[in-house]
């Protein structure tokens, strides 16, 4: 009986010439080459459906990743509280709450300069405004009046039109969800400065062993990588913003504080966001004292930037962000695709602790398999 069952469980004489074709089908360059393309197809497929449900989720997602990316620079000082006797729960609160106090003051500041130089940064709009029209008048081109107050009229219809009202609500919808998000990103930047720790030994419970030491790795260079771009970044924008706005104070151009609160916060913005604050101050200057303290402006912003890449860049930010000027450049393009002015900001912080996680995944000082060294590597520099 025993002898039967084993012969009838052998492959026909049929069987067995199909399956090893099928075999040599799959196993041959070209199959190969098919399943290396099945595959690539899956994880391009996975990778759209998350995208897509990130991009839904923004109103969730985005407060987490803020507070998460604050919650990294403030981490140090809610642990030194800690460390000489402060209760978790004081702790927590009192960085918290120094932290808002600090943005509250520098925010109180700006509107109150705003609101008393905001009238003579109009007149000498109105005033650059005419003489820029005299201007339009010696060119080759002729632009006529008529031109320009058909212009104005366009201006203003659009402004009084059904469309403008339609964007107004927008913008009030998008308002409201602005201070949706703000209050979230408070709530979570609460819970992670008071028990971020234990929410990630929380996330960790289904692992153990390598896993979970593994787990432990990527937790803490995440955090030591986010914190320390955040403190960096904010270094080197508090001198770009002290830097230009004495230049601007003392080329006695109006609004000189906003617009050193403005090149602090675009200075969070890699790559572009320092040239964006340069050009807006050069407006301004532009249209209050004239050309030649423009041009003045100009030089005092590239000097600075040229101070910040070349001496403190590589100084505050070399341990904190290790990734080449490519890898920045595609990030904030992603991330600006995704979320805005906000994805642009949080997209190199991201980036960099996803590669400091890459580097300690199969320990302390050893990175991934894929991203390891294997030989030594050379390339002509041109």
């Amino acid at each position: 009986m025993s002898t039967f069952m084993w012969w009838s469980s052998r492959p026909t004489a049929e069987q067995a010439p199909t399956d090893s074709a099928a075999g040599r089908l799959w196993s041959d360059g070209f199959g190969r080459v098919g399943t290396r393309a099945v595959q690539a197809l899956a994880l391009i497929a996975l990778v759209a459906v998350a995208a897509f449900a990130l991009t839904r989720l923004t109103l969730v997602l985005i407060p987490v990743l803020i507070a998460l990316v604050l919650a990294s620079a403030i981490h140090p000082l809610v642990s030194w509280l800690r460390r000489h006797g402060w209760p978790s729960i004081l702790a927590t609160w009192t960085a918290l709450l120094g932290i808002v106090a600090v943005f509250g003051g520098v925010l109180t500041a700006v509107v109150y300069a705003v609101a008393n130089q905001w009238q003579e940064l109009a007149d000498q709009a109105v005033a650059g405004l005419g003489e820029l029209q005299e201007s339009l008048g010696d060119l080759p081109i002729q632009i006529s009046d008529q031109q320009i107050e058909d212009a104005k009229d366009a201006v203003t219809g659009f402004l009084t039109s059904s469309s403008f009202g339609s964007g107004a609500i927008a913008g009030f919808s998008a308002g409201a969800n602005f201070v949706t998000g703000m209050v979230l990103t408070f709530v979570v930047l609460f819970f992670f400065l008071k028990d971020g720790p234990r929410i990630w030994e929380f996330l960790l419970r289904p692992f153990d062993g390598p896993a979970y030491e593994r787990g432990q790795r990527v937790g803490g260079r995440t955090v030591t990588t986010m914190g320390g771009y955040v403190r960096g970044t904010a270094i080197v924008a508090a001198v770009d913003a002290v830097g230009i706005g004495v230049g601007l104070v003392i080329m006695g151009v109006p609004l000189a504080i906003p617009l050193a609160v403005l090149v602090f916060l675009l200075a969070f913005i890699p790559l572009v966001g320092a040239t964006l604050a340069g050009v807006l101050a050069a407006l301004v200057t532009l249209v209050a004292n004239g050309w030649v303290d423009a041009l003045i402006v100009v030089a005092i912003v590239i000097a600075v930037n040229q101070l910040e890449g070349n001496l403190l860049q590589p100084i505050v930010m070399a341990r904190s962000l290790a990734l080449h000027p490519l890898v920045i450049l595609v990030a904030v393009t992603v991330g600006t695709v995704l979320a805005g002015i906000t994805g642009a900001v949080l997209a190199v912080p991201v980036a960099a602790s996803i590669w400091g996680a890459i580097q300690v995944w199969n320990g302390p000082d050893e990175p991934a398999r894929p991203m390891r060294k294997k030989r030594v590597e050379t390339a002509e520099g041109r």
